[in-house]
């Protein structure tokens, strides 16, 4: 019955991955481009043997929408944060960079980007009816009910979307650039705003790899544990470069399910094939006419709340450098990820040559 067991951990985490999929297309993205993404990483994943997959990842998507200004600006962030990341993948620098800066200034950062998150629901929930409200409601309840961020997501999502359509008769013409069935080539801007968001996305990505990549591989109980950082750092960077050149939503590391089955890698690439034929055949701009985006901002709060910025404060904080680390976390939280880490390496290196 090892069958049985992969195709549901797949399952479980394509019903999380539809709702941060429908908040790509509340930005502006194209998701039929970001087959190619799905497709790439699991034919990359299938042959090394890696259990990590990738998905929709509601952080990148909300930052994303955060520091550019439309959907041209969002793709060419994501073209330069993946360039980055190429670069830092195939180099193998990412364990490098942890060691330069430490950990305690990473986990800041990824606490900062949980205040972040937080700031930006309740943000989405302002002068969008009452839908929003009522997403961070159910999601909470359910959270703090079940600590379970798939029946969050997907209740909050669900729940919040019945009141928009039946109560605020809510529905919604995605415009052609989300809903065509083409690729489409974007070609990259640039220019200071968009460079900042670059670096600040890959930054968010490398905290990202670094925890849910290797908590990932934690789930699936073999030790040493198996997520090679550098391949999930390149093979993710390939397809958000391929996909943003397409104008199609970006898909990042998860927290995946798929780890905890049997087959953890099948799982893995059984869930991305499955993403994959649910863009290519179109369901999902279907589904997003009715759900509006003030849905996600339930999980998103519950998200950067409760789940980022605990357990990263928790243990940023708990170490000698702890103004180091309150510095890191502000200004993350306060600017972006990329200019809190700038301040957190300063602050590392310039305190101790001050004597403090």
């Amino acid at each position: 019955m090892h069958w049985f067991a992969d195709i549901m951990a797949a399952l479980g985490v394509v019903l999380n991955g539809i709702p941060q999929g429908i908040m790509a297309m509340g930005l502006g993205f194209a998701v039929f481009p970001t087959t190619f993404s799905f497709l790439l990483v699991s034919g990359i994943n299938l042959a090394f043997n890696s259990v990590a997959p990738v998905s929709f990842q509601a952080e990148s998507l909300a930052l994303t929408g955060n520091l550019g200004k439309n959907t041209r600006e969002y793709t060419s962030i994501i073209f330069g944060g993946s360039i980055i990341m190429l670069i830092i993948g195939l180099t193998g620098t990412l364990t490098r960079i942890v060691q330069v800066f430490g950990n305690h200034i990473i986990t800041a950062m990824m606490a900062g980007v949980g205040i972040m998150l937080a700031k930006i629901a309740l943000n989405m929930s302002k002068g969008h009816g009452w839908t929003g409200w009522v997403s961070i409601a159910v999601a909470v309840m359910t959270y703090l009910l079940s600590k379970d961020l798939v029946w969050t997501i997907c209740l909050s999502v669900i729940l919040s979307s019945l009141f928009a359509v039946f109560v605020e008769h809510y529905q919604n013409e995605l415009p052609q650039n989300v809903t065509v069935r083409r690729f489409i080539f974007t070609k990259p801007l640039f220019n200071l705003r968009i460079l900042r968001g670059a670096l600040g996305l890959a930054c968010l990505n490398l905290g990202a790899n670094l925890s849910y990549g290797l908590i990932t591989g934690q789930m699936t109980g073999i030790k040493p544990n198996p997520v090679n950082l550098n391949l999930l750092t390149s093979s993710q960077a390939l397809a958000d470069m391929g996909t943003s050149l397409l104008g199609g939503a970006p898909v990042e590391t998860i927290i995946s399910a798929t780890a905890s089955a049997p087959e953890p890698v099948i799982a893995g690439v059984l869930m991305m094939l499955i993403m994959a034929v649910i863009l290519f055949v179109g369901w999902l701009p279907k589904i997003g006419k009715y759900v509006p985006s003030s849905s996600i901002a339930g999980f998103l709060l519950v998200l950067g709340l409760f789940v980022t910025f605990p357990e990263n404060a928790a243990t940023a904080l708990a170490g000698k450098e702890q103004l180091t680390a309150a510095t890191t976390l502000v200004i993350t939280a306060l600017v972006d990820p990329f200019t809190g880490l700038l301040a957190g390496g300063a602050m590392k290196f310039v305190l101790p040559l001050l004597g403090l």
